[in-house]
């Protein structure tokens, strides 16, 4: 990790072990509707790390058989958001992740990128004290293969000399369309990509 000049970080998963908070956040949202729809809103969820709320919630409420408008899918965003935000703060970090940025966000470039909305990850950060780690932060609704390709272009970076860290199949496509090293870290929920994924990966950053 050293090597690199720039690393993009994922949030949930990376820096916080955060990914159950977000599970059992859509379980108490959708429990209302039933089992069945809850087991589908855990497998889809758990299968699709790092994507924006704002995709998911429509498609959970489809299933559900509720409406998708744009006020109806803001209200369950808006209840999704005050399940899991201090939770998220609450939750453990990821064993060596605070180390890693507090020791070396001076020599390299560290940008924050998360499916977490904008506000919501900038109030998460503020909370936690670690904002002054990163140099540009990005949050839902951007993509993470459009972050990566504006923040190289931008900063005047090559893709030789960046590191994408991610737990999710998402993470992993943004840095292959970019041309741009990947670092998996391994948790429960990402066994399928574990075994599918033949580049580097780690268990914590106690590096």
């Amino acid at each position: 990790m050293k090597e690199f000049k720039i690393i993009f970080w994922d949030f949930d998963g990376v820096i916080k072990d955060s990914v159950k908070v977000k599970t059992e956040g859509y379980e108490k949202l959708f429990a209302p509707f039933g089992e069945k729809v809850v087991k589908r809103v855990n497998r889809h969820h758990e299968d699709h790390g790092g994507v924006s709320r704002y995709e998911k919630i429509p498609l959970y409420l489809g299933w559900a058989g509720e409406s998708t408008d744009s006020a109806q899918v803001q209200k369950f965003c808006d209840r999704f958001s005050n399940l899991v935000q201090q939770a998220v703060i609450d939750s453990p970090w990821v064993s060596g992740a605070y180390e890693y940025l507090k020791s070396n966000h001076a020599r390299q470039c560290f940008i924050l990128m998360t499916g977490t909305p904008q506000e919501e990850i900038e109030w998460i950060l503020q909370s936690l004290d670690i904002t002054h780690f990163f140099r540009e932060v990005y949050g839902a609704p951007k993509t993470k293969a459009a972050i990566i390709d504006d923040v190289l272009q931008r900063l005047k970076y090559t893709p030789e000399q960046a590191l994408v860290i991610g737990d999710s199949r998402t993470d992993l496509e943004a840095a292959e369309q970019n041309n741009v090293a990947f670092l998996l870290r391994r948790t429960p929920l990402n066994q399928e990509l574990q075994k599918q994924f033949q580049g580097p990966s780690i268990e914590n950053l106690n590096l």
